[in-house]
């Protein structure tokens, strides 16, 4: 029913906690787990190498092909649901992978459900969720469910292999090795009208941000430019706000906010 995709680089510490609190709590309507190793030199060999289930495919690539390689992974299963899996996803309960189908099947007009974030101050993902920006994300019940509406991110979330095919399947960027895939992957399923979405009540501890480990240099890249394209938002948000009445027009209109930003 679900096959579960993993992309892997130079985290063998992050990697065997997934492998032991998270893929070790699949239900078994997971029968495929394909994980992608970018040309890892730590660890990640040894880890993969003692995870032993029948449903698991390992991929050690040559090269860091990064986010190009859930395109490459998925071509490897055959399952119904999808479900793409952060190698930093590092506790979650029993049977999670049940709960998030379970719920996928309830919400025709979702296309991508991921499960919510735990709240861990370690992790950047959740310092943004829950201290920096939760004015963006709101609570609201859907089929009988609690979905929680902003912002999705895919550390942990399902598909369908039908809508990977309506849409081209993951993006692939040749080249580059790190981007927003998963936002790419919501902007063409907003193309045939389907939403993204997490599932409020099930939750997932996520490891990332330098705190767990040192980010590559394409990944700081991305980030870098990120923020250096936010910043200069910000400045123009902050010289309309000076224009008269506009500060009150946008309270009330909800045109734009001006994000927190980090110093580069």
């Amino acid at each position: 029913m679900i096959a579960i995709l993993v992309l892997t680089n130079q985290r063998a510490h992050l990697l065997q906690q997934c492998i032991d609190n998270v893929l070790s709590r699949t239900s078994d309507l997971t029968t495929e787990i394909v994980v992608w190793d970018n040309a890892s030199t730590d660890a990640t060999r040894e880890v993969l190498a003692a995870f032993d289930d029948p449903r698991l495919r390992v991929v050690h690539h040559p090269e860091n092909i990064g986010m190009n390689a859930y395109h490459e992974a998925f071509q490897l299963t055959s399952a119904k649901y999808v479900i793409d899996l952060d190698d930093d996803m590092i506790d979650a309960p029993q049977d999670w992978d049940r709960t998030l189908l379970e719920a996928f099947d309830k919400l025709p007009q979702v296309g991508f459900l991921a499960a919510n974030l735990a709240d861990n101050p370690h992790d950047q993902a959740a310092r943004v969720m829950y201290d920096q920006r939760p004015h963006e994300y709101r609570v609201e019940e859907v089929a009988g469910l609690r979905l929680k509406r902003g912002p999705v991110g895919g550390g942990c979330a399902i598909t369908a292999r039908e809508l990977l095919a309506r849409t081209g399947h993951f993006r692939q960027r040749p080249g580059e090795v790190f981007w927003l895939e998963d936002a790419a992957y919501i902007e063409d399923l907003e193309k045939i009208g389907l939403e993204a979405a997490y599932l409020n009540d099930l939750e997932l501890t996520h490891a990332g941000g330098s705190y767990y480990a040192a980010m590559n240099d394409a990944k700081h890249q991305y980030w870098r430019s990120y923020w250096l394209r936010e910043i200069r938002r910000n400045r123009v948000k902050k010289a309309l706000l000076l224009v008269p009445g506009m500060r009150r027009l946008n309270a009330r209109r909800r045109w734009f906010t001006v994000v927190e930003t980090p110093e580069l």
